[in-house]
């Protein structure tokens, strides 16, 4: 059965935050956004849940980590070239989002990391599958 995925972040500024995605390609869907929370609409499969802390705080008993300083999850898109990783990277940056360190490029895969303002970590990611299967066989007719 497919899934749908919903990720839901905690932010400090749900305004600043709904800036930092739609610039880097997600909409809001006025239907589930209000004054507490805010979707972000990838497709029709993947979804962002921006929650201000207070409100996402009600949906759990455990303290809610400050992004900016602690790492729980790192969500990694996939996208179809590099050239659409940099895009999205340096749309990232330009609305306030920042890179917290350089570029990975390990042949086959070209990463690069993205914080949003709050200091939540997106990867986008970049794999050339001819790539891939290319080394599998090669390790394969190598063995």
């Amino acid at each position: 059965m497919p899934a749908k995925i919903s990720v839901s972040f905690p932010t400090a500024d749900l305004e600043r935050s709904k800036t930092f995605y739609t610039a880097i390609g997600a909409t809001i869907d006025p239907l589930l956004t209000d004054s507490k929370v805010a979707c972000l609409v990838w497709d029709h499969d993947l979804q962002f849940m921006l929650l201000n802390r207070e409100f996402f705080a009600e949906f759990t008993d455990k303290p809610v980590a400050d992004p900016a300083k602690s790492a729980q999850v790192q969500i990694a898109l996939a996208l179809d070239s590099r050239d659409a990783v940099d895009t999205v990277v340096q749309a990232g940056l330009r609305a306030g989002g920042s890179e917290p360190r350089p570029a990975q490029d390990h042949g086959f895969m070209y990463d690069r990391d993205l914080e949003d303002p709050d200091g939540n970590n997106l990867a986008f990611v970049s794999v050339a599958l001819p790539a891939v299967e290319q080394d599998l066989s090669d390790t394969v007719t190598a063995t």
